[in-house]
């Protein structure tokens, strides 16, 4: 047996955060790096010149921060939810799955639990698990693995802050932000996808009796080029972010 806790707490969520990883120690120096400081214009620590993404990197609520700042003010709003004195800002409601199977192989009745920082939302936990059983051991979300990290650095690579806000950008003139502005609403409304998991003959293009059926509301799950589904027989892209897409190519 098992259980599916899903949303988290959105107390202990802060409308407002300081930069993203400053001050975090590097994983590569292990010593000499006070702690991250961002360059000016590169994707590299001040100080000891690795990557961002050798220093410790951001948490749950950044995360959950920066999905929610892209899928707000879209039709998949629906799957964030608004920060309480946060001015406004939403946060992606995270879908988390912990599984629990007792070991009876004991004298004692054990349990080995696991829990994925991610999981695709609405589904049942048979559907989510093998899912996830289809995704490579190595990427697969598994809070302290090394598919948790994976999973982490895919959104510090893909969902840059400076892809949706243009106050986060350097030099950019008023008309070029105003630019911007348009260009971010655009995507939003024209390319920004979120698919679907579906067993075989259960996705939302199937055709029955000659008639194509009406697609399913959208699950939660990623929209990529393979649009995750289980359906299409081979192995799903791993579970790293909503992406914004168009015909099923990423624009970030």
């Amino acid at each position: 047996a098992g259980s599916v806790s899903s949303d988290l707490p959105l107390a202990a969520m802060s409308g407002v955060q300081p930069p993203l990883g400053r001050g975090a120690p590097c994983s590569r120096c292990r010593g000499p790096c006070p702690g991250f400081e961002p360059h000016s214009w590169r994707k590299i620590c001040k100080w000891c010149k690795c990557s961002q993404e050798d220093h410790s990197l951001s948490s749950d609520a950044d995360d959950d921060r920066k999905i929610g700042r892209l899928l707000s003010d879209s039709k998949y709003a629906t799957l964030t939810a608004r920060v309480k004195g946060g001015d406004g800002v939403r946060i992606y409601k995270r879908n988390r799955m912990i599984i629990t199977n007792p070991i009876v192989s004991r004298k004692d009745p054990t349990f080995d639990t696991i829990t994925y920082e991610w999981a695709p939302p609405g589904l049942t936990q048979k559907l989510a698990i093998q899912y996830m059983e289809l995704i490579p051991k190595e990427m697969q979300p598994v809070a302290g693995t090394q598919g948790a990290l994976f999973r982490r650095r895919q959104l510090l690579r893909q969902l840059p802050l400076h892809d949706q806000d243009p106050a986060q950008c350097r030099g950019l003139a008023p008309g070029d932000a105003a630019l911007m502005d348009a260009f971010v609403k655009a995507y939003k409304a024209e390319a920004l996808g979120v698919g679907e998991v579906a067993l075989p003959g259960q996705a939302g293009g199937a055709k029955e009796g000659g008639e194509r059926q009406r697609p399913p509301e959208p699950n939660g799950a990623v929209d990529t080029a393979a649009t995750q589904r289980v359906s299409d027989g081979s192995r799903p892209v791993p579970p790293t972010l909503p992406l914004q897409t168009q015909r099923g190519n990423a624009m970030t």
